[in-house]
This record gives C-alpha cells, structure tokens and sequence, in this order.
C-alpha cells in the first residue's frame, strides 16, 4: 500500500531531463500524490540562485507537471506556494542528476543547492538529491 505523504520532485537539469523521469517514477513508487515542477531549461551550477528580476513563468504540462522558467529553487518556491496552493509536500526529491556532483562541483550544483536549503513552512519535509 503506498503512503498517503505529498511528494514534489523537481531537479536542475530542466523539465526534459531523463533523470527527472526517473526520480518521478521512483517517488511514484511511493505514493499517488506526487508533483513534477522543474526548470524549463537546464539550470546546472546556479546553486542556491533565486530569480529577482526577471518574472517567473509557469507552463502547465500535465495535471502535475510544470515547467517554471527560473531556477530550482523558484521551482520548489512556486511549487509550494502556487501550485501546491501553501499545502507543501512531506518529501522534495531533487534529481536524478545528468553528471557528477563530486568534490567541489557540490557548491555550485542546483540538484545540491536545492537539496541544501532548508524547506520552510512545512516542519516535515525532507530533501533528498538524487545522484
């Protein structure tokens, strides 16, 4: 029986990215409610990075999948605030990454910078960067 929790799975490589299917699938796996919202393009080594002047876009692909022009993080943000309606998920999955988060490159990849940053407002969350 799979578990009633909210999941959203996002990544830094963009909506079309292989890794993202994969990381649904496996959040799927788990439970029913599970939400797609990612890059609209690939985003790779913006880290923590938050878009501040330019608008953000949002593009509906399916009933739970979206394409958000920005970054990880304004995906995750726009996640939980507009899509999610302030009802945020008990689980963020971030990935699967395409290339390595290895030594260094850690600091600035959007899969870990996603996965780094605390989730507010929602005291169970958990985030997990998939690699």
């Amino acid at each position: 029986m799979k578990s009633p929790m909210r999941i959203l799975v996002t990544n830094d490589d963009g909506i079309n990215a292989p890794g993202l299917d994969t990381c649904a699938e496996i959040a799927r796996a788990l439970s029913d409610d599970v939400w797609v919202v990612a890059p609209e393009f690939d985003q790779s080594g913006v880290s923590h990075s938050l878009s501040l002047n330019d608008p953000l876009r949002m593009r509906a692909l399916d009933e739970r999948r979206y394409a958000i022009k920005g970054t990880p993080t304004d995906c995750v943000i726009m996640g939980v605030r507009h899509i999610l309606n302030g009802k945020g998920p008990d689980l963020i999955l971030s990935g699967v990454n395409r290339g390595q988060n290895a030594a260094e490159d850690v600091t600035y990849s959007g899969t870990i910078g996603r996965a780094r940053r605390r989730h507010s407002g929602n005291p169970r969350a958990r985030v997990v960067a998939g690699l």
